[in-house]
């Protein structure tokens, strides 16, 4: 079976399981990914296997930091968009507005997230103390 060639300078080619393997993520998350448009594939071998590249690696490796955070899948690709016009643009101003405003949302849910996990290390500690 012949793949076809990445975009150039898209650097090395993987298949699901090594990009499933590279981030952690289950290969139904990352079809799933796929499905709603967030990581559609770089582009298919010639049997219609998913191959994918280093930027979608980055890309996946971005989807995973903003999944614990509670950012929505709608959210999730509103921020890529932002990355995807920045990228292309960086002075564009409303992308960077954007880009702001998921920082201050992304700190308020570390925020929340280390609150919570301060509290459930003081519950464990008291249930250890009983």
């Amino acid at each position: 079976m012949t793949d076809i060639p990445p975009p150039a300078d898209e650097g090395q080619r993987m298949h699901i399981g090594d990009l499933a393997e590279a981030t952690g993520l289950s290969q139904r998350t990352i079809r799933h990914y796929d499905e709603v448009g967030l990581l559609p594939a770089t582009t298919r071998s010639v049997g219609g296997f998913r191959i994918y590249t280093d930027s979608d690696l980055q890309r996946m490796l971005v989807i995973r930091s903003m999944k614990p955070l509670g950012f929505t899948l709608e959210e999730m690709g509103e921020l890529l968009d932002t990355v995807d016009t920045l990228a292309s643009d960086t002075k564009n101003a409303e992308a960077r507005a954007r880009l702001a405003d998921f920082i201050d949302q992304a700190n308020a849910k570390r925020d929340k997230l280390a609150l919570n996990l301060s509290r459930a290390d003081a519950f464990i500690q008291d249930l250890q103390g009983a």
